[in-house]
């Protein structure tokens, strides 16, 4: 599918007025998200500021904070529907014949906007429950069919409402649910082609999704095997993450007779949840930083701290890349946002392109056990561990992951005498000066997190108005229409983690109601004799759910169900969140549907083949270091006792 952009030339000489309207609304759309994403990063600041000066906050900011990241994360996934930049499985369908690729894009539309249109219907059940009931008298006008979506919660009751911050309405709040799923399906339908017949083929998911759970009531059980088998063979063919993770949810919610309200509804109680809003502040952070000039600054740094090192370029751009992955989380926007800049350099310091490619490649999730890593958040939230002390018990496996890539860039530099310059203390210091700013920024984030000064949503909120600071006035590396861009940019990102993280949530409370993780925990404990074996079967898993789903997706539907299975065998939640991550992080480097490479394939232009062979040996060091972290587990829980 082909994504739906706009061009103002283009509408204006071509399309005429409605062409122009077009384009206006997608502006609008784009200056919406960046008006969220700025209100986001100052609310928390101001609240906090406000406190400690006057002794008065924003009533209301958490709340507001909450469902500013609801709006940001619908709004940025009907974004992400039209740049056409959904997470998926697979990267491209490039190796079927053309014609057959094109009946598989079609299949995926209908496939897209019906799920869509199915989470419609309960998102707007969930909407109208918390709205004013309508009067009675309107339940006997309505189709059956349609009041069969609308009616659970006793929508046809009058009755009161709940509001935010005191006086907005929460079904307001809540109505970018619906609104949002609605215009996903319009977007996968209009962009299924340009010709209207194959449109109209694809549009045809909104009567049949209308329609099903009203005529397949009776049989709603017997559907979810061959259902889940289609979904599957979706997903393996590129439809997006979230599509078959919430068409999962709907089909074993109907079978069950549960109104399927309760997806939106665990949608909005995660997304809405006051951790949150750390997701897109972070990530704003990290897209500031790569697409200003810190990037070169850094590099600077690194080269002249590092250079008389053996292979001291190559050590630098590893450090470099951790530094970046631990404010991009596991997204990729490493490899993409560094992968230009350094493979230039590593290759022109005398390294070989298998080795550069291969180390940029592995490099772009090296730092995700480190602070501020938005997954070490998210893992702490969903196992209920307080996240200072995740920090804590992810610190040491999280540098011993980075020690033996160093390592080899020392003996690959030792061994040919690349990557090595002459240490100049005149350079390094000018290097570091040159780049204070930027430098002092994780110095900054740890006082203000560890020194108890400001909570983690408030320091990831200082953390992005510092680097706008940094970047825009002090460096001026970003102008007001860059900014813009990037704003938008990070919005279709988060837009599109987030929409994976709601609709993995409702899958997850379906698990959770069927008693999935007991049922697995005394599966585990009858087949599974000792703590051992079980974390050899758990790290033989983990890898495999590294590779075929997305590690923020993989969070909210794989910890429930591992949890209790862990528990039985006495091991501690932290211990289990470090091999958690650290064994997904495999996962995006093992072939042959790893992100990373996929990433890596995509940034250097080279086959995906190719990249799997150079980042092979990266990925059998790393292996080494997730079994000692896995076995090993003082090397976490000890540590985080110790710091406390």
């Amino acid at each position: 599918m082909h994504p739906m952009k706009a061009d103002p030339d283009t509408a204006n000489s071509s399309q005429g007025f409605f062409g122009r309207l077009t384009w206006y609304a997608l502006r609008t759309e784009d200056a919406v998200l960046i008006i969220g994403l700025l209100l986001m990063a100052l609310i928390p600041v101001v609240e906090r500021l406000g406190r400690a000066w006057f002794g008065i906050g924003i009533p209301g900011a958490t709340a507001y904070l909450q469902h500013l990241t609801l709006w940001i994360a619908f709004l940025g996934a009907v974004l992400a529907t039209r740049e056409g930049i959904h997470l998926r499985i697979v990267a491209g369908l490039h190796w079927l014949p053309p014609h057959v690729r094109r009946v598989v894009e079609y299949a995926e539309a209908f496939v897209c906007s019906a799920v869509c249109i199915g989470l419609f219907g309960a998102s707007l059940q969930l909407v109208v429950a918390e709205a004013p009931g309508l009067p009675p008298w309107t339940a006997k006008i309505i189709p059956d069919f349609i009041e069969l979506w609308l009616e659970p919660f006793g929508l046809f009751d009058s009755g009161g409402f709940t509001t935010v911050a005191g006086w907005i309405p929460i079904w307001i709040a809540e109505a970018v649910m619906p609104f949002g799923f609605a215009v996903m399906a319009i977007r996968f339908i209009l962009g299924a082609s340009e010709r209207l017949w194959i449109r109209a083929l694809v549009g045809l998911s909104l009567p049949f999704m209308m329609l099903m759970p009203f005529c397949c009531y009776d049989s709603a059980s017997h559907l979810v095997v061959p259902g889940l088998i289609f979904l599957g063979v979706a997903a393996a063919l590129g439809t997006p993450i979230f599509v078959f993770l919430g068409g999962a949810a709907l089909l074993l919610f109907w079978s069950d007779g549960v109104p399927v309200a309760a997806i939106p509804a665990e949608t909005y109680r995660i997304v809405a949840s006051p951790i949150f809003p750390t997701i897109p502040l972070f990530t704003l952070a990290g897209f500031i930083l790569s697409e200003g000039g810190a990037s070169e600054r850094l590099v600077r740094v690194f080269r002249a701290l590092f250079g008389r090192v053996p292979g001291g370029l190559a050590v630098a751009a590893t450090l470099l890349c951790a530094f970046f992955t631990t404010f991009t989380g596991a997204s990729g926007v490493t490899i993409l946002a560094l992968g230009g800049l350094l493979l230039p350099v590593l290759l022109k310091s005398g390294f070989s392109e298998k080795f550069s490619i291969g180390l940029l490649t592995s490099t772009g999730s090296l730092g995700l056990l480190l602070p501020p890593s938005l997954v070490v958040i998210l893992y702490g939230v969903i196992a209920r561990i307080p996240i200072i002390d995740m920090f804590k018990a992810a610190l040491l496996p999280g540098m011993l992951l980075i020690a033996p890539i160093v390592l080899a860039c020392i003996w690959q530099g030792y061994r040919t005498g690349a990557g090595r310059a002459p240490f100049s203390l005149r350079e390094a210091a000018g290097a570091i000066w040159v780049a204070k700013w930027e430098v002092i920024m994780p110095i900054f984030l740890l006082v203000l997190i560890f020194g108890g000064f400001s909570t983690l949503v408030e320091a990831s909120a200082g953390l992005v108005v510092y680097t706008l600071i940094v970047e825009g006035l002090v460096y001026r590396d970003l102008s007001l229409r860059g900014l813009g861009a990037i704003l938008v940019k990070c919005a279709a990102l988060v837009g599109g983690v987030l929409i994976i993280l709601g609709v993995a949530m409702g899958l997850t409370s379906y698990f959770v109601d069927a008693q999935v993780p007991m049922h697995a925990a005394d599966w585990a404990t009858k087949h599974l004799h000792t703590k051992w074996t079980f974390l050899l079967a758990l790290n033989g898993g983990l890898i495999i759910v590294g590779c075929v789903m997305d590690i923020y997706a993989a969070l909210f539907v794989v910890v429930p169900l591992i949890i209790p299975m862990a528990e039985s065998f006495g091991i501690h939640p932290a211990h289990l969140g470090v091999i958690f991550l650290a064994n997904l992080q495999l996962g995006y480097l093992t072939p042959p549907v790893g992100m990373n490479l996929f990433l890596g394939s995509f940034r250097f232009e080279r086959p995906l083949t190719s990249v799997s062979r150079d980042a092979l040996p990266f990925l059998l060091m790393m292996t080494v270091v997730v079994l000692l972290i896995t076995y090993i587990p003082w090397l976490s829980v000890g540590v985080m006792e110790w710091l406390k």
